[in-house]
């Protein structure tokens, strides 16, 4: 299932960037520096926009999520080893901004809380890497509507997922589940992530509840790949100890999946949940593939980090 969903994702993505291409070929989006930016910001803006707040509210989302698209497609190239920005330039340095002007002209614009939060969040190059400010929306989205559980669950989310902070997560989560009309689960969420810090099984619950509590098809579908993600580290831990056992009973090196095969120590070569075969290393790691939608996989934290 989680599979058929990944190529599901793989599907969708290529559309979407061959989209993002016809539209940007046939109507390039004008050039928006950051003077052109704040000269129409806040209050400003919210005046000359009079009773057409709502309608310019959508395009800053739109433009929002322009910013975002184009910038991505430009710098995520597939397979490619994660990297840093280029000292002193920010590529999503308007993405930001736009979400501040989207929310002050429609202050109840969920989606553009919940999903910039989402981009604001994502390391670079897939985003800016920004988790601070994806907290910080979302706290604005809060000061307008305190009793919103789906505000509270989300900042406990970026701290579970990017920040590693699994004390602050389940505290939010907690304040979640006691806020009217949340979910019974996120209790249980908040209990778990007490117990249990950021373990596997931790994140599987969370990523589960999200992909069946999802309002949004790309919320879906990026729960899909989180879990398909963490169903790739556990095959991760089950294949390096096969690989290990028959280097040292040999005293060979091993490189590839067939000599394993030939000697009945699996049954076939090993697939990712996206269908990809793993990979062995020369120091004999079995890798995720670099060209698998999969990569890469999230960074876990050591066992004593993970005890909130």
């Amino acid at each position: 299932m989680i599979g058929i969903a990944v190529a599901a994702i793989v599907a969708l993505m290529t559309v979407a960037v061959r989209v993002q291409r016809e539209l940007d070929d046939r109507y390039p989006p004008p050039e928006t520096g950051e003077e052109t930016l704040y000269l129409t910001s806040g209050a400003a803006l919210q005046r000359l926009s009079l009773g057409y707040r709502a309608l310019a509210a959508d395009l800053y989302w739109i433009r929002a999520i322009q910013h975002y698209g184009s910038t991505r497609q430009r710098l995520v190239i597939p397979g490619g080893a994660p990297s840093a920005p280029p000292e002193g330039k920010q590529p999503y340095g308007l993405l930001y901004p736009l979400l501040e002007l989207t929310t002050t002209l429609d202050p109840y614009f969920s989606v553009a809380y919940r999903f910039g939060a989402i981009f604001l969040a994502e390391p670079y190059p897939g985003g800016p890497g920004r988790a601070d400010l994806a907290i910080a929306l979302l706290g604005k989205g809060l000061a307008t509507e305190p009793d919103k559980w789906e505000y509270m669950h989300d900042i406990g989310f970026v701290h579970y997922w990017w920040h590693r902070d699994y004390r602050t997560a389940a505290v939010w989560f907690e304040k979640a589940g006691e806020s009217p009309g949340a979910p019974w689960w996120m209790r249980s969420m908040a209990a778990v992530t007490f117990a249990n810090g950021g373990d596997r099984q931790s994140s599987r619950l969370l990523w589960q509840e999200i992909a069946k509590s999802a309002t949004v098809e790309y919320q879906r579908n990026h729960a899909q790949r989180a879990l398909a993600q963490l169903q790739a580290l556990d095959d991760l831990d089950q294949l390096q100890p096969v690989v290990d056992r028959y280097a040292q009973a040999t005293g060979v090196p091993l490189h590839d999946w067939e000599t394993l095969v030939r000697a009945r120590q699996l049954p076939g070569i090993p697939l990712d949940p996206s269908g990809r075969p793993y990979t062995i290393g020369a120091n004999g790691d079995v890798e995720l593939d670099r060209r698998s939608v999969l990569f890469p996989l999230p960074q876990e934290p050591p066992p004593s980090v993970s005890q909130p």
